[in-house]
């Protein structure tokens, strides 16, 4: 129901101006035009592989995490309380990896958002320049998107003007490679060249530097997880270590009261 009270207040306010002067509108299938667009289709098949590559990560932790739990509650009334409290600390932290995956796949500035935002946007940003072109030049009012949360209870064909989006955008492809040759072809200022250089060099240091840091950043914290699975198998080693020698006292013990019960039998036959 808003959504067509907003549609009629706009047909409203449409019909308000016309009577001043005539209105141009258009409208465009985002949709269509981006399934069009080569540059789309590879770079969203990009973003769909490493999206299931991630889900297979996550999906392998999380089985493996749930061995762990049904193991210990299969375990947990033969285990001592030491055991079990390892046991459970090594659950906690399978569940902090699992959970700051996730948060690094799909987290709101994660990889998935980054690597949308490198590959998808550049192309998003393509379509709304030729959109905003076309409009400049043919003194369109509004330009609609078929596909918006504004309900378009009928559109004549001749409105679309999808079409002519990509074929804007082609042409603006066109050119810039025609104008790439050029300049490759052309002799160049040895100045510009040096200017260019060095900014390719900053930028190059820049992202070598980003790079670095997620390294450092990401071996931090394999280094705090390796400690920790240190942690755990020293004390699983000297809790197994305590019970052996528990069990040769034990022995030691056993054996010495049945050698005493043996005296005690013998020397009782004797009298």
């Amino acid at each position: 129901m808003k959504k067509i009270f907003l549609f009629v207040v706009l047909l409203f306010s449409v019909s308000t101006f016309w009577s001043q002067r005539n209105q141009l509108i258009a409208y465009i299938d985002m949709e269509y035009i981006l399934e069009n667009i080569p540059e789309y289709l590879k770079a969203q098949n990009m973003l769909d592989a490493k999206v299931a590559k991630w889900k297979t990560n996550l999906d392998q932790q999380a089985r493996h995490l749930e061995v762990l739990k049904t193991d210990l509650a299969s375990e947990k009334a033969i285990l001592t309380k030491d055991l079990i409290d390892e046991k459970e600390e090594e659950i906690t932290l399978k569940q902090e990896e699992l959970r700051r995956l996730e948060s690094l796949y799909f987290g709101p500035n994660g990889d998935l958002y980054l690597m949308r935002k490198q590959l998808v946007k550049p192309i998003q940003d393509q379509v709304y320049n030729a959109i905003q072109g076309i409009a400049s030049r043919k003194n369109y009012d509004f330009v609609f998107e078929k596909s918006s949360d504004l309900v378009m209870l009928y559109s004549n064909k001749k409105y679309d003007i999808s079409d002519l989006v990509l074929s804007t955008i082609d042409k603006t492809r066109l050119s810039e490679e025609k104008k790439d040759q050029r300049n490759k072809n052309s002799a160049k200022d040895p100045i510009v060249d040096k200017e260019i250089t060095v900014k390719q060099q900053q930028l190059i240091d820049k992202k070598e530097e980003l790079i670095t840091e997620k390294k450092e950043d990401i071996a931090k914290k394999e280094a705090d997880k390796e400690a920790k699975r240190k942690e755990i198998e020293d004390k699983k080693e000297a809790l197994t270590k305590k019970r052996e020698e528990q069990r040769k006292i034990l022995r030691e013990k056993q054996e010495a009261l049945k050698k005493q019960k043996e005296e005690e039998k013998k020397k009782k036959n004797q009298e």
